[in-house]
Formats: C-alpha cells, sequence, structure tokens
C-alpha cells in the first residue's frame, strides 16, 4: 500500500470512529446535559482522537478490551457508566471498521460512515424517577391516608382501612386553624 493511500485510508478510519461515537446515545446524553463538566463537547470530540489513537497503538484487540476501554473512557470523563447494552455494539462497530482500515478498505469505512450518518437521530434525555422512589412515595402516601381514613357505613364507624373513604357530612368533619400546617398540608386527627 502507498504511503498517501495508507494516509486516505487512516483518515478515512478517524472520520468513521468519530461517526460511530457522535451517534452513540450515551456520549450524545453524557455531553447534552454536560456529564463531562464545561468542557463535555471538547472531551467528546477528544474521545474520537483517543479511540482511534488505541486501535493504531493495539493491534489485535479483542472486545472485552474495546468495551473496557470505552467504559473507562465513560466513566472517568464523563462520570457515566454505560448500562443500556450499547457498549457492546459500539465496541463491534469500531472494531469492525479497524478490520477496514487494517486491510485498507477504504470503501469499506466510507460505506460505514455513510450508514451510520444516515441512521444518527438527535437522542434527548428526561429525567425518570425510578421504580424504587415511585413505590416508596407511592406507599408513604397509601399507608398514611389508609391509617388515617375511617370508613362509615350505615351509620356505624368502623377502625377498618378503606381505600377510597366515603364523603362524609360536612358538619362532622371540621378543619381547625391549627390543623393546617404551613406546607400547606392539613393534619387529619381519628375521632375519639
Amino acid at each position: 500500500m502507498m504511503a498517501g493511500a495508507a494516509e486516505d485510508v487512516r483518515v478515512l478510519f478517524g472520520a468513521a470512529v468519530r461517526a460511530a461515537l457522535e451517534a452513540w446515545p450515551a456520549l450524545q446524553i453524557a455531553v447534552e446535559n454536560g456529564f463531562g463538566g464545561v468542557h463535555s463537547q471538547e472531551k467528546a470530540e477528544w474521545l474520537g482522537g483517543a479511540v482511534e489513537d488505541y486501535f493504531i497503538a493495539n493491534a489485535d484487540l479483542e472486545l472485552e478490551e474495546i468495551e473496557d476501554f470505552l467504559g473507562e473512557l465513560m466513566t472517568t470523563e464523563f462520570d457515566t457508566v454505560v448500562e443500556d447494552g450499547s457498549l457492546p455494539q459500539v465496541s463491534q462497530q469500531l472494531q469492525t471498521m479497524f478490520h477496514h482500515f487494517q486491510k485498507g478498505d477504504g470503501a469499506a469505512l466510507q460505506e460505514m460512515t455513510s450508514q451510520i450518518n444516515q441512521k444518527k437521530c438527535k437522542v434527548t434525555a428526561t429525567p425518570l424517577t425510578t421504580a424504587k422512589e415511585t413505590d416508596v412515595a407511592e406507599d408513604d402516601v397509601d399507608s398514611v391516608e389508609e391509617m388515617e381514613v375511617t370508613a362509615t357505613n350505615d351509620g356505624a364507624i368502623t377502625d377498618e382501612v378503606c381505600p377510597q373513604p366515603q364523603p362524609s357530612d360536612p358538619d362532622t368533619q371540621t378543619i381547625k386553624e391549627e390543623d393546617i400546617v404551613e406546607d400547606g398540608w392539613t393534619i387529619v386527627r381519628r375521632k375519639k
């Protein structure tokens, strides 16, 4: 392979690596939300060069080594642990690109880059409450309400828990001013 052609393939490999990383949702979200600090965008751009250099310096990389390297970079540079299953996919894609680079197959690298750019979409993250947070919050609210509710059936007061309280007569339920706490909550007291 001639020096000029080898240099062209290296440029194509670098462009393919950068395209793959730019299309990676985990990295997009980390950059968009500033997980890498104020210089997240610069870190993402640096990451492309670092990955390219890693492949050039290590010719016979195993898939697990690539995953470990990418995972470590995401953790150290963006304080992000990638658990969405995309790490093996991106690693495989990068490994395939490197094999094309080693063979000097610039056309395949261009094709991969083109496909990635066509499929690339903008990813945005929305904050979610975890199931644990939701369950705890709902359980706390429900248990407080259930403990404080007294059901009336046919005029008889019972101490059974009733998930949906029956409407009560306005005269029997009076709210005193001292029962309203500053944050807008109302203290419900059990009848004696």
